[in-house]
């Protein structure tokens, strides 16, 4: 049995909207699933991010969740549970939290950090392999103006 491919007619005429949806499902999934197996989940990578002075945070201060939460609202999926996340990051000693309530990142969670920062790369590789980087360079390019043709905000 053979697969038909499409021609580049027939793949013009598709729906954007359908193949970028499918795509954010697989890049979420299969990055989610590689953190998995390194033992860490991808909201508890962003929290330590969000926290830290040395990446997001501008100061080093502290969060609490709900300004977390506000911080992330553009990332966070609907079964991110950031308080859940939060406390296996208190319990890892990771993180640790004030009477006020905000969340701060300790020095064995900045190495944490750093440490799930390295796999980064190879996370990329994976997905990018096949693809140059002018070839991704105008995907985004064409996905960008898609996005202002629509209306919508490129932050």
């Amino acid at each position: 049995m053979t697969t038909q491919h499409p021609s580049d007619a027939e793949l013009a005429a598709q729906p954007a909207a359908y193949w970028t949806g499918v795509a954010y499902e697989a890049l979420i999934s299969f990055t989610r699933h590689q953190q998995a197996e390194l033992g860490f989940t991808q909201p508890q990578f962003w929290l330590l991010r969000n926290l830290s002075k040395n990446d997001i945070s501008p100061d080093g201060h502290g969060m609490t969740l709900p300004a977390l939460q506000q911080a992330m609202s553009s990332y966070l999926r609907p079964e991110d549970d950031l308080k859940a996340e939060a406390e296996v990051l208190l319990e890892r000693g990771w993180l640790t939290h004030d009477a006020g309530g905000r969340l701060r990142i300790t020095e064995s969670g900045e190495e944490a950090r750093v440490g799930l920062k390295r796999h980064t790369p190879a996370i990329r590789a994976r997905i990018h392999q096949g693809i140059d980087d002018a070839d991704y360079v105008t995907t985004l390019k064409v996905l960008q103006q898609m996005i202002r043709n629509t209306g919508g905000a490129l932050d």
